[in-house]
């Protein structure tokens, strides 16, 4: 969006009326000691051509060919209309709605997202999102831990099944609060080792349940999710939004269902982008509502009876208390929200079903074409989404970073987190994977193979 600075008669104009002579003298009480001077370490400044260029020099490094890589972030067709619209002023620019009689258009789109992850989840509330899937699953966790008062302790089990970074960023926020992470082993099978879960005499706030798991793994939501219950525990689950367009909604997992879902947001329509920035999901039930960190928006009327969208619970610490809020670092990924909530109204729940139909039937032909070589197998054999473990007759990391100078990029070596799983790789092929595309991967891998075993 274009930038037009004031003129100098503009600012002479402004000046005059506050009554001061330059614009440095608004800075008058900044004692000199504190002033930087001149920035002199500053390079000279270079013309548009040329910074283009350059520019051009360094996008073109990053330029790589298909993407194999998943692990909680994927490469997902994104329609063209989702940027185009995200991009217009109205939402680039619009931040925290605070005044509702100005900011109708992004009080509604928010409230339309709300109501298509309430719809996806099967649960009854979700709030208007939290920076990420990780640190929603932190806020998930001191939400359960607030709510469940019944609970004996603050004791949280995390399966060694849920992605690693999201266990890191889980402890690193709730450490402070005496909130203990208990971590449940997973068996060979890349499941969680039912048991291995503690008896009830334990005492615990809440079960975590990824679905499907950091191995691309289905679990037994229901048994989980029945068994936490028989505790006194919270389940809190943590799902990819798109394989809800086929898998059983947290709401509905075993007799009573999850109480608190949360995630990534990122399959629905936001660039893989190195990583981030993306966006979070919380939704729950109605019983923990008053936990919810962050904002809420509802739909009302006016006094004229037309449909109007406005700001309800907000428990965030701009709004009251600091020391009363849920929540001191959550907040609303507007802009990317906005993207995300584009992206599922143009897909519908049948797009969204073909679009995961599509990702789990390419995984499915990428392993086939894969285990065709020599030493390459299956690690953990059973019902998966779109990811699977891959066991190789060398390193992961020696196949990938090799994979990498072909233009490939191959997978995740799961020896970074698991040191057992040093030769095993988690590849992912969305709908975007073309045939060509994993025949040349299964093609590069073989080459890959043979050089090492001579």
């Amino acid at each position: 969006m274009p930038f037009i600075p004031h003129t100098a008669e503009e600012v002479d104009a402004m000046l005059t009326t506050i009554g001061v002579a330059s614009i440095e003298d608004l800075f008058d009480e900044i004692p000199d000691a504190l002033r930087a001077g001149r920035l002199e370490k500053v390079p000279e400044g270079i013309s548009e051509m040329e910074m283009l260029r350059i520019f051009s020099e360094r996008a073109s490094a990053d330029a790589l060919g298909p993407c194999f890589l998943g692990a909680g972030s994927y490469d997902h067709h994104i329609p063209a209309a989702v940027w185009d619209l995200t991009a217009r002023g109205e939402f680039m620019t619009a931040y925290t709605p605070y005044q509702a009689e100005a900011s109708q258009g992004t009080l509604q789109l928010i409230y339309e997202f709300q109501s298509m992850m309430a719809a996806l989840t099967g649960m009854e509330v979700s709030n208007a999102s939290v920076y990420d899937g990780a640190s929603g699953l932190a806020e998930a966790i001191l939400m359960a831990v607030r709510g469940n008062r019944k609970a004996k302790s603050r004791r949280v089990l995390v399966p060694e099944t849920l992605h690693p970074l999201y266990r890191e960023a889980a402890a690193a926020i709730v450490a402070a609060q005496d909130v203990v992470l208990e971590t449940v082993p997973m068996g060979s099978n890349g499941l969680v080792d039912a048991a291995s879960l503690p008896t009830s005499e334990a005492g615990l706030a809440a079960l975590v349940v990824q679905q499907p798991n950091f191995f691309g793994r289905l679990e037994d939501v229901d048994g989980l999710t029945d068994w936490a219950h028989e505790q006194g525990a919270l389940l809190i689950a943590v799902a990819n939004p798109l394989t809800l367009a086929l898998l059983k909604p947290p709401g509905e997992w075993g007799a009573a269902g999850a109480d608190i879902a949360c995630g990534d947001g990122q399959p629905f329509g936001i660039p893989m982008a190195s990583g981030g920035p993306s966006f979070g999901y919380i939704c729950t039930r109605d019983k923990l509502v008053r936990q919810l960190p962050g904002r809420i928006i509802g739909r009302t009327e006016d006094l004229n009876g037309k449909t109007g969208f406005a700001l309800t619970l907000q428990a965030r610490e701009q709004h009251i208390r600091r020391g009363k809020a849920t929540s001191n670092i959550c907040t609303n990924q507007g802009l990317l929200v906005t993207a995300g909530t584009i992206y599922m109204a143009l897909e519908g729940p049948e797009g969204l079903a073909r679009v995961a139909k599509a990702s789990h039937r390419n995984t499915a032909a990428l392993t086939d074409l894969l285990t065709e070589l020599p030493g390459v197998d299956v690690h953990m054999e059973g019902a998966f989404f779109h990811e699977r473990t891959l066991k190789l007759p060398v390193k992961a990391s020696h196949a990938i970073e090799a994979l990498l100078q072909k233009d490939i990029l191959a997978g995740l070596d799961l020896g970074r987190f698991y040191p057992d799983m040093e030769d095993v790789i988690l590849v992912c092929a969305t709908e975007k994977r073309t045939e060509t595309e994993m025949l040349a991967y299964r093609d590069a891998l073989a080459a890959v193979l043979t050089e090492a075993a001579t």
